[in-house]
């Protein structure tokens, strides 16, 4: 079932067009990456979709129904994990819910389970700096999940964790998704990571940047021992880095 997706979506900035008719789609459960340079277009096209900001010409679909310009429908984290220093991870876990107007006690009522869940448990009455990176990246990413419990847009979420970390994220991500089946937007530069998150990648490039390319990674090669070192995997790499 599509759970989101874009329509013909155009935006200009001071009369240069950045992006056109950009025409992307998430399945329920699926990971998707969106592949691109930088400065090509990717960060306004999540503004976009997160309802930050009005395309030219375009909507966005949540299920059909039309999300257009529309905040709080979506969820986005951005590169850094953003924790405030001066609120525990609980209190930073529970902002949206706050923000939404749901009282604190209840906040934390619906977020203290989580907490296991998302592999935080006995984390709650810390501060962030108490946290390990990939810790404090798992804090964000419940954060993001309290916002909206569907569809998750990341931008570059892994690129600060160091590589034997990120491959620990990497799989407790995935797992994770299933778990809580959640659809989940990737923007990364990593074209390896993308490779082995993603069920699907999206090309992004051209002036204005359109999509040239949507590249389906085979689930059942991914499960094999040391994909990451198979021929099939240097081929999907080959064929992405030509793209770019």
């Amino acid at each position: 079932m599509i759970l989101l997706q874009t329509q013909h979506i155009s935006k200009t900035y001071t009369q240069q067009p950045i992006l056109s008719d950009i025409n992307i789609h998430l399945n329920q459960g699926e990971l998707v990456s969106i592949l691109g340079v930088s400065g090509i277009g990717k960060t306004t096209l999540f503004n976009i979709i997160a309802g930050l900001i009005a395309p030219q010409t375009g909507q966005v679909l949540l299920k059909g129904q039309s999300i257009t310009n529309q905040t709080g429908k979506i969820s986005y984290m951005l590169q850094k994990d953003l924790l405030l220093p001066y609120r525990t991870i609980m209190g930073n876990v529970i902002l949206p819910a706050l923000m939404q107007g749901v009282a604190k006690h209840e906040a934390e009522e619906k977020a203290a389970p989580l907490f296991k869940v998302f592999g935080l448990e006995k984390t709650e009455r810390l501060y962030p700096n108490a946290l390990s990176g990939g810790m404090r990246q798992r804090a964000a990413l419940l954060r993001t999940y309290m916002f909206s419990k569907e569809v998750a847009l990341l931008d570059e979420p892994f690129s600060a964790l160091d590589e034997i970390t990120k491959h620990q994220v990497h799989d407790w991500y995935l797992n994770l998704m299933k778990r809580i089946n959640l659809s989940t937007l990737l923007i990364t530069h990593d074209v390896d990571e993308a490779i082995l998150l993603s069920d699907r990648i999206y090309i992004l490039n051209g002036h204005p940047a359109t999509i040239s390319k949507e590249i389906q990674i085979d689930a059942q090669l991914k499960q094999q021992a040391d994909f990451e070192l198979s021929p099939t995997f240097l081929k999907y790499k080959r064929q992405i880095l030509d793209l770019l």
